[in-house]
């Protein structure tokens, strides 16, 4: 199987010259085993980490159906979040721009009017986040969605994640308003095999239908994190942890280095980008709060090295293919282990060295050990910070930063569309009732 390529794994042949053309010549792993399985008819479980080519493995099996014959909604690709599902279609649309594809992209923050004329227009395939499709499913008409009753395959990529209760309403409406089992292909990829993935790889065959295919490339659980990935922690009292992070920005290992800095909250993320801002760092964030073409503009900022440093949620943790990225810091550690992989699998990617560098409070150290025990790695202390120096240089300036940024932001009353969406919900919550 080593010596395939494209075509031996059944491609179609316009796709390997588009692949071509794109500079992707040699399968990845992943793509040798799925590609021939889903071309074959079968149900698909892929699991293989971040960066290693699934989105190919599923849209390649696809596109070349679909080419045979080029009817209305042929695929919907199903995905946590915007910057995921943006990312998706950009791929679909290079694959497929040979042959006049129309990839309609579903997720929130966008015009929803303008959405559901492009779902009119019966595109080959949508990528969609859940709740925006479940909404379109709901309050549009069978002339906007009844082309989905057709849908020839359906994933759910990141399915560890689009398994989780988060998504569980959203995605029995969007599943709801296709076509059944037996009639379409589902096809699932993730980095991470949970037990309720695991739960649909020993599903009873469905009658009529070749038994799912899984195959998870080696390691996906094994390695959680790449030998690439320098692992470190820094113990830091909770009210300077501004002034620690400042410091490793400017320190000399790190004053150039691209960073991605991760916290648990909007607020916190809002208020590091004004600080460092401040403090003349190139920065940008990415958070729910933000209008998504805010979002888009970000994370283009930090793609093209306009911004340096990046502050994002976990909403930025998940899948995004950002090949830069020097340094990821967890300002805020998380309580799943598994997030603390996502967010390490920022950096570190294709055989490039990267650092994880974790804030430790002593609120964090249960939270800590969990993650260890997780990658099966201990993290050693980092040496690049040290308190005298941060309290000697850092602690005023950063201290003056963030009381202004603080003033801003309760002048542009940040927060308060969040407080009008949740009270609007409530409302109509009530009055459903």
């Amino acid at each position: 199987m080593s010596s395939s390529n494209f075509k031996s794994l059944g491609l179609s042949k316009w796709l390997v010259e588009s692949l071509s053309a794109m500079k992707i010549t040699q399968p990845t792993e992943i793509q040798k085993h799925c590609i021939p399985e889903i071309l074959k008819g079968r149900d698909c479980i892929g699991g293989a980490k971040t960066g290693s080519g699934k989105t190919i493995a599923f849209a390649g099996p696809m596109l070349t159906r679909w080419s045979e014959d080029p009817c209305g909604m042929f695929g919907i690709v199903l995905t946590p979040t915007r910057e995921l599902a943006m990312q998706i279609a950009e791929q679909f649309t290079a694959l497929g721009a040979s042959m006049n594809i129309r990839v309609a992209l579903v997720v929130g923050g966008e015009s929803i009017v303008k959405q559901a004329l492009e779902l009119q227009n019966k595109p080959h395939f949508i990528i969609a986040t859940p709740g925006r499709l479940a909404h379109h499913i709901m309050s549009s008409g069978d002339d906007t969605v009844g082309g989905l009753k057709r849908v020839k395959y359906l994933v759910l990529d990141e399915a560890d994640f689009m398994l989780t209760d988060t998504f569980a309403s959203d995605l029995a409406t969007c599943i709801g308003a296709l076509p059944p089992k037996t009639k379409r292909q589902t096809l699932l990829f993730t980095a991470t095999m949970t037990d309720q993935v695991k739960a649909l790889q020993n599903a009873p065959s469905i009658e009529g239908r070749p038994p799912v295919y899984s195959y998870q490339v080696e390691s996906t659980d094994k390695v959680a994190i790449p030998a690439t990935l320098g692992t470190e922690y820094i113990l830091v009292p909770e009210h300077v942890k501004e002034a620690y992070l400042y410091q490793l920005l400017t320190c000399e290992e790190y004053a150039e280095a691209s960073a991605i800095i991760f916290v648990n909250r909007t607020t916190a993320a809002e208020v590091l980008r004004r600080t460092l801002f401040h403090l003349g760092v190139r920065v940008a964030s990415l958070h729910s709060q933000m209008p998504q073409q805010e979002r888009t503009n970000a994370l283009q900022r930090f793609r093209a090295n306009a911004a340096r440093v990046l502050i994002a949620t976990d909403v930025a943790s998940r899948g995004l293919d950002i090949p830069i990225v020097e340094l990821v810091v967890n300002y805020d550690i998380p309580s799943d282990p598994d997030t603390y992989i996502h967010r390490s699998g920022r950096t570190a990617r294709a055989g490039r060295h990267g650092d994880a560098i974790s804030f430790v409070t002593e609120r964090d150290i249960s939270r800590i050990e969990a993650i260890e025990e997780r990658i099966n790695k201990k993290m050693t202390e980092c040496d690049k910070v040290h308190d005298t120096a941060v309290i000697r240089k850092a602690l005023t300036k950063v201290t003056k930063a963030k009381r202004e940024s603080l003033m801003e932001m309760e002048k542009a009353n940040f927060g308060e569309r969040k407080k009008l969406k949740k009270d609007r919900n409530m409302n109509s919550k009530t009055s459903r009732a």
